[in-house]
């Protein structure tokens, strides 16, 4: 921003009840931030935003009203009001009963004692969707830096966008499978063994140790005939906590590649494009990323038993 510039920015958020709320925040010459917030009626809204214009102050100084979206927020703003709390984005994660928590507890005082080289004996596994509209669900809320992920600032749900491909693929130290896409319908155990575990996994059977093959709790990976195409093939499964994504570094990648794929020049415009975008972005995702995600699964354990078998900042 040029010395001696004012520019306000102003922008909506849903607040509690009834009401949404006004954040206008100016920053003036002296580099001074002043936010003001004010509840609006959700009757006002509409006439709120029609009135929206560029104005022009009297000392010359270039004043801007707008609609924010989360991402736009001004930085500066949202570390600098009261010292304090701050406008940041809520942690969204699965829904985790007692039950759950008390497992995910249990199967990491079970675990902690692995090492990163044992740890890079795993094939972590999973299935993600990529969708050609936007997904993010990120929302805003008042709390103090590095809270994300206490209790009263997270949100469970769970929510898939529309018009979404599926795609599998694993990860371990020093390697990768190839992405596969899930056409046509959803994943059933029988697809799940014809088209991941005989094709894909079992080349990995020979690289690694006992107890190598990670995937989740998802209905479709527990099938009677599946495990018996394991037992058969000779493939050990590594026994995963239900609800437990943030466990699986996989999940970072799913979110890498996301990244990648979204800044691409030519944004997918249809599920074919979006299928090669996926592939070549997969493919040109560098090894150390994954590595690192690995790596972290000591941290990761660590972290969940700290928490009582609560969400980790993962």
């Amino acid at each position: 921003m040029l010395p001696g510039s004012s520019t306000s920015l102003t922008a909506l958020f849903h607040g509690c009840g009834s009401h949404l709320k006004l954040l206008e925040c100016v920053v003036d010459g002296t580099g001074e931030v002043v936010l003001e917030v004010r509840r609006l009626q959700k009757t006002d809204m509409s006439s709120y935003q029609q009135k929206e214009q560029v104005h022009h102050s009297s000392a010359g100084g270039k004043s801007v009203s707008c609609c924010l979206r989360k991402a736009d927020l001004p930085k500066k703003c949202c570390q600098t009001f009261k010292g304090r709390r701050t406008i940041r984005t809520q942690a969204c994660c699965v829904p985790l009963t007692r039950q759950h928590r008390t497992a995910r507890l249990q199967w990491c005082r079970e675990h902690h004692n692995w090492t990163e080289q044992d740890w890079a004996c795993v094939l972590f596994s999973d299935e993600s969707r990529f969708s050609l509209s936007s997904d993010c669900r990120r929302q805003l809320i008042w709390r103090e830096s590095g809270t994300a992920y206490r209790p009263e600032n997270i949100q469970e749900k769970d929510r898939y966008p529309t018009c979404s491909i599926m795609v599998w693929a694993g990860i371990m130290i020093n390697g990768r499978t190839r992405i596969h896409v899930v056409a046509n319908g959803t994943m059933t155990g029988q697809r799940y063994i014809d088209e991941v575990l005989l094709p894909h996994v079992r080349l990995f059977r020979g690289a690694v140790g006992d107890k190598f093959f990670m995937d989740d709790n998802a209905t479709c990976h527990r099938t009677l005939a599946l495990q018996d195409c394991l037992d058969s093939e000779g493939i050990q499964r590594l026994v995963w906590p239900a609800r437990s994504p943030d466990l699986n570094p996989i999940e970072n990648v799913w979110d890498a590649l996301g990244r990648q794929v979204s800044g691409r020049n030519y944004h997918p415009t249809n599920k074919n494009t979006l299928i090669r975008a996926l592939t070549e972005e997969w493919d040109k995702l560098p090894q150390q990323l994954l590595d690192n995600g690995v790596q972290s699964m000591v941290r990761r354990v660590e972290c969940c038993i700290t928490l009582h078998g609560g969400h980790i900042p993962y």
